[in-house]
């Protein structure tokens, strides 16, 4: 197998955090300005703060300068992206893709601060309870 670089480790821990931060915001947008529903709104605001809290302890200057934008082999759209039928879709193809971005940092943030992997291994779970009464909610 192949030895992984930090670049390489970097990269995918850019791609999932801005994946991550994207997805909950646009959940947290629902709940505030289509449900208007405080709480859970709140919640949203509260994983998206403290996802930003737990990779600000890794060196996020390295990790945005790892970015490659015009080389990154896996930036193009998928055809189901745009298949959206309703609000309840965008949650949740949104809420799906924050939870398979901390996924992903928690695994890779393993081979650099096993403290960062637990919080967002925290993180994970705390979104899946504001996730499962959102759906609960619908």
């Amino acid at each position: 197998m192949q030895n992984l670089s930090k670049k390489s480790i970097f990269r995918i821990c850019d791609a999932n955090f801005n994946r991550a931060k994207e997805g909950l915001r646009t959940c947290e947008d629902i709940c505030r300005f289509v449900w208007d529903d405080k709480t859970l709104t709140r919640s949203f605001k509260n994983i998206r703060h403290q996802l930003s809290d737990a990779i600000l302890a890794l060196k996020i200057k390295d990790i945005i300068m790892s970015r490659d934008i015009k080389g990154d082999v896996g930036k193009s759209s998928t055809t189901c992206e745009f298949k959206r039928k309703d609000v309840r879709d965008v949650f949740y193809a949104n809420s799906q893709r924050a939870k398979e971005s901390i996924r992903v940092l928690e695994e890779f943030t393993k081979l650099l601060n096993k403290e960062v992997a637990q919080e967002l291994k925290t993180l994970r779970y705390q979104l899946y309870a504001v996730e499962h009464k959102c759906v609960s909610r619908c």
